[in-house]
């Protein structure tokens, strides 16, 4: 398996394809590279940044994402990680079109099952504190971006009845959750257990979340929602910048391992001898 040279890299996730397609119209040079076990990605440049974005489509579902993320974070070591997508809304002032920033996100469904009722026992982790800044002030210049920030509620069910019972548990629960989805608690905590790697949750609303679901999309609302999604996802990646001392194509060596033995230092530059040891 060939790595990525070493660069400052985003990893953008999404689950679904009209959400890939929504992020990927705002990367150039795009190359397909793919992990040993399968997993593609599209890697190419952000104009007019340093960063290289990194863009997975990894399918539905918590887990599959935490499995996921995981591998590719340990692939390529990227310094931020951001899912993308579409989400139902769970409030009344948080309206189709409109873009929710995920100051935190909660996994729903643990809890215990007594005699007396299930009972809740909250997960919640934080969306990154530098991206969520980023965020804020990115969509200050957006005159067309309806934005909120407020914790995103994940669950493994696409919820399309506000009166059911895992709605019900979510508004009892949950209360301050602006939106549903089902795969960022997952890439959050595949983030949080890589150590300090900023990660960050942004979904565009597509529908309420209720019976009139499948109305909204066969509207087009979930292509709407991605293209704003993205948009505000593009936005954040202009603002944040990366790390002090991060390497990319032009600036400072270019170090990755090649053929096996070979360290490769092309665009490197030496003062003195450099002696290679073989073991």
């Amino acid at each position: 398996m060939t790595m990525p040279d070493t660069q400052p890299t985003v990893l953008v996730l999404t689950a679904l394809p009209l959400e890939y397609a929504a992020v990927r119209v705002h990367v150039e040079e795009r190359e397909e590279r793919v992990h040993r076990d399968g997993t593609r990605v599209e890697v190419g440049r952000l104009p007019d940044t340093s960063w290289h974005v990194a863009l997975a489509e990894l399918g539905m579902g918590a887990e599959r994402a935490a499995a996921l993320t995981t591998q590719l974070i340990n692939w390529l070591r990227p310094e931020a990680v951001l899912f993308v997508g579409v989400a139902g809304s769970l409030k009344d002032d948080i309206e189709i079109g409109d873009v929710v920033v995920g100051t935190k996100v909660y996994e729903v469904h643990g809890g215990k099952q007594t005699p007396d009722g299930f009972l809740v026992r909250p997960e919640a982790l934080p969306g990154s504190h530098a991206l969520e800044q980023a965020a804020r002030s990115a969509v200050r210049d957006m005159p067309d971006v309806r934005a909120h920030f407020v914790p995103i509620a994940t669950g493994d069910v696409v919820l399309a009845d506000a009166e059911s019972e895992i709605a019900l548990l979510i508004r009892g629960n949950y209360n301050d959750a602006g939106a549903i989805e089902m795969e960022g608690s997952g890439a959050l905590q595949a983030a949080h257990l890589s150590g300090q790697l900023n990660a960050l949750v942004v979904r565009g609303i597509s529908d309420r979340a209720d019976a009139k679901k499948h109305k909204a999309d066969a509207s087009g609302s979930q292509q709407r929602a991605a293209k704003q999604a993205a948009a505000v996802t593009v936005a954040v990646m202009h603002k944040h910048r990366p790390r002090e001392g991060s390497s990319d194509s032009e600036e400072g060596p270019q170090r990755a391992t090649y053929g096996g033995d070979h360290v490769d230092f092309r665009g490197g530059t030496f003062h003195g001898p450099v002696t290679g040891k073989q073991s």
